[in-house]
């Protein structure tokens, strides 16, 4: 038994698949490369969505044209419900601001308007932040365009929509991740995909999840403040601290998504302005903590960087604040919890496992230990 239940198969998809040993993924049988290169993020979305099109609300299995149309669509239909629920979240944090705009969604709501609700919630919240209005989406515009210039108030550089979108393709799904698995087992139970949705991305908000690129940018600062980075890395490797940033449950040699991000914040190139510096230094980080990890740990496999440095870097280099990274990352993954939704919906099993007890046992209780 693994509490964690490594290692257990417990579904089987059409979705996507992660291979730790050799320390590559695919989504629909096409790499992360293909899928930036051919598809882009409202591309990827109609690939995770083909195979429900009915399910989606689409008459035919949905291009990327299609998704762009929809989500457009879905965005100010999601502007024009701002009234039920903004005024709430106006003393929380944008996480849970977010979650309070998912909770607000009827049952009946669609994939689209699910998926649609997240970025104009993030724009929203933060102009709210500002004690400015919410500027209403441009539904002609990507996803990545349209949040951006929600948030700043203003066209943003093409550039800086296009790493985005590229973060969101790279990062769309990851197999069985705990947010995904949530999301099967409270579609299993035929609860609706508003339910499910809103379960995976409260699943998503812990920091050994979704929650982990803000505090990435935190532990950097925090290396650039000790004036040593190589004796703050083997100081914090040998007190035993988790280093936000490095080390993945799969991928153990080497996150491949971590390459594509930071391919996109090369070819931001002169528009990276102070994350330029955070660039350089990140590598210096990663160094200093391989050789502590060696050093501390010889017989251990090399402690590798996974996706949030780059994660980080990139969603700072594009104008987000941090406290925003997590909501952010979820625009990327509701695509992949909805299509996770629509596939244990459609297998109709209910997802109940078993436990082993190991609590007390009444007194008098002849039932033995089996």
């Amino acid at each position: 038994m693994d509490s964690g239940l490594a290692g257990l198969v417990v579904a089987e998809t059409v979705l996507s698949h992660s291979d730790g040993a050799r320390d590559i993924m695919w989504v629909r049988g096409h790499t992360l490369a293909e899928l930036v290169a051919g598809f882009g993020y409202e591309g990827a979305v109609g690939l995770l969505w083909e195979e429900f099109a009915a399910e989606a609300g689409f008459a035919a299995p949905p291009d990327r044209k299609a998704i762009r149309a929809r989500l457009g669509t879905a965005r100010e239909m999601a502007f024009a419900a701002l009234g039920g629920w903004l005024d709430r979240a106006a003393d929380r944090p944008v996480v849970e601001g977010v979650r309070i705009a998912l909770a607000n969604l009827p049952d009946a709501a669609d994939p689209a308007t699910i998926l649609a609700t997240l970025p104009v919630a993030i724009g929203a919240l933060l102009r709210q932040r500002q004690s400015a209005a919410p500027l209403a989406p441009d539904p002609a515009l990507g996803t990545a365009a349209d949040l951006l210039r929600m948030v700043h108030g203003r066209a943003v550089d093409p550039a800086m929509a296009e790493a985005l979108d590229t973060y969101w393709t790279a990062l769309i799904d990851n197999g069985l991740n705990t947010s995904a698995f949530t999301a099967r087992v409270i579609a299993s139970s035929r609860a609706s995909l508003a339910s499910a949705a809103l379960g995976a991305y409260c699943a998503f908000t812990g920091p050994l999840h979704g929650g982990a690129p803000g505090p990435t940018l935190d532990l950097l600062d925090e290396a650039a403040a000790s004036g040593d980075v190589a004796v703050w890395a083997e100081k914090k490797l040998a007190s035993g601290e988790r280093l936000m940033g490095f080390g993945h449950r799969v991928f153990k040699g080497g996150d491949p998504r971590a390459l594509i991000l930071r391919d996109a914040l090369r070819r931001l190139g002169d528009r990276l302005g102070p994350a330029a510096g955070r660039l350089g230094f990140a590598a210096q980080v990663e160094t200093a903590v391989a050789a502590a990890f060696a050093k501390l740990k010889p017989a251990r496999p090399p402690l590798q960087p996974n996706v949030e440095i780059n994660a980080a870097l990139l969603l700072d280099a594009v104008g987000l604040p941090r406290d925003a990274f997590m909501p952010v990352f979820a625009v990327a993954r509701c695509a992949g919890w909805l299509a996770h939704a629509m596939e244990s919906q459609r297998q109709g099993r209910l997802v109940r496992p078993s436990s082993s007890y190991i609590g007390p046992r009444p007194a008098n209780s002849d039932l033995g230990t089996g």
